[in-house]
């Protein structure tokens, strides 16, 4: 019996689990390079190959809607000594690499997506330290 490879249609364009995995591994490769939020997850990161896989299996249930996924992935970085500068270059960084690696109109759903993300773990890092902290990441201009 043959096996399907899980891919769906993204804003007219074809997204499979191997571009998942190439921005995932992309991505997270320049996170660890990163000199602001590199020592976070290299901190808390003890296996990054299964973080890895479970970062693919995230975005796929995200995007794909595979339900690969299943966790809790705020919980986490609740923990985490997370500000918004942190949160921001997270986000500089993939948006970054979804636009190298991905085309044009998947690239945009992965950054509404992420944007989303953003803002509802760092509001809920506020409301964790008693702040409320409004979201903030919809309005950001692409990089260029």
């Amino acid at each position: 019996m043959a096996t399907s490879i899980p891919m769906g249609e993204v804003n007219g364009t074809t997204v499979t689990e191997a571009m998942i995995e190439h921005l995932v591994h992309t991505f997270y490769g320049r996170v660890r390079q990163d000199d602001l939020i590199g020592p976070i997850f290299n901190a808390k990161v003890a296996d990054w190959d299964d973080h890895l896989a479970k970062l693919c299996a995230f975005w796929s249930s995200i995007i794909l809607r595979s339900g690969r996924y299943d966790g809790r992935p705020l919980r986490p970085h609740l923990m985490l000594p997370l500000e918004g500068r942190h949160f921001d270059r997270w986000l500089d960084l993939f948006e970054r690499t979804a636009l190298d690696v991905l085309p044009r109109e998947a690239a945009l759903t992965f950054i509404d997506r992420a944007r989303r993300i953003a803002d509802s773990f760092e509001m809920s890092v506020g409301t964790q330290r008693g702040e409320i902290r409004p979201p903030r990441h919809q309005g950001r201009k692409l990089p260029a």
